[in-house]
């Protein structure tokens, strides 16, 4: 029995064929993974010829790129630069010896937030002009000397000289404070009210001095000098009154050309001709 089991078993043995297995990627796979691989190479060359074009269009350097340098002190912008979106920068400047041009297409805002990041001052210039916004406006000049200022209160004028060069000269609605009021040389200073009175008032008194040419006070109206404590006083080489009335004399006056000034009692003054021992005669059309 052990025999006829041991010759059945050699004979299944030699009947059966060996197996052999196949190791890899064959057929259609093989084809798609090689197309994938050129695919991917393709892509590779493509991504790396843009990268170059875009280095050498955007001139990237190892400073910067295109107008951009990176320098020790910051960035450094050459040329004509466009923002699209907000820039933040501690300072901006030009180069040395150049100007800085800001350029909007229609207008430049310049705004300081306060702590509570709302805008506290703010500068505007666009096509209808310039607009600034704030509590308190100040111009100095290159030495720090005050030339203008302005706030809620007043407004400050620090230069030696105001000059208004309008035809219509300058406007005030209320009064003016000044210590000195003067022309320019050799020009006439005219102080002038033409529908109403012109009132100067002073604590400590009003000078009025023309060192070389003429003082006039001219008026419609009265013409009224009052001193209530004082005294006016009437100081020249020569004081002329050419349109006072004449009165007449009873006598003949061999002075003719000579008169006397008189008073009447509404304190009118007239002329009447002078005489040896004579007293002022005048009748009713005098006074």
């Amino acid at each position: 029995m052990a025999q006829e089991h041991y010759a059945h078993r050699n004979n299944t043995q030699n009947s059966e064929k060996p197996h052999v297995y196949k190791v890899g990627i064959y057929g259609w796979r093989k084809r798609c993974l090689y197309f994938f691989v050129l695919l991917l190479m393709i892509l590779i060359l493509v991504n790396l010829a843009m990268t170059i074009w875009i280095l050498k269009v955007m001139n990237f350097t190892i400073d910067g790129m295109g107008h951009l340098r990176i320098t020790e002190k910051g960035l450094k912008l050459e040329g004509d630069s466009e923002f699209l979106e907000p820039l933040y920068a501690k300072e901006i400047r030009s180069s040395q010896g150049s100007p800085l041009y800001l350029q909007s297409g229609r207008n430049v805002t310049v705004n300081i937030l306060n702590g509570q990041k709302k805008v506290a001052t703010q500068l505007t210039t666009g096509s209808r002009g310039v607009v600034a916004q704030g509590k308190f406006f100040e111009v100095k000049s290159n030495t720090g000397k005050l030339l203008f200022s302005a706030d809620d209160t007043e407004v400050v004028v620090g230069a030696d000289r105001l000059r208004v060069l309008g035809a219509e000269g300058a406007v005030f609605s209320k009064s003016i404070e000044t210590p000195h009021i003067r022309a320019d040389p050799f020009k006439e200073l005219r102080l002038e009210s033409p529908t109403r009175s012109l009132i100067m008032e002073a604590p400590k008194g009003i000078a009025i001095n023309a060192e070389v040419g003429n003082l006039e006070a001219t008026c419609r109206g009265d013409l009224k000098l009052e001193s209530k404590d004082g005294e006016i006083t009437l100081e020249a080489a020569k004081i002329k009154l050419p349109r006072l009335p004449r009165g007449t004399h009873s006598s003949t006056s061999s002075h003719a050309n000579i008169y006397e000034i008189c008073v009447c009692s509404n304190g009118r003054l007239f002329l009447s001709p002078a005489g040896a021992g004579s007293t002022c005669q005048t009748n009713t059309n005098v006074c």
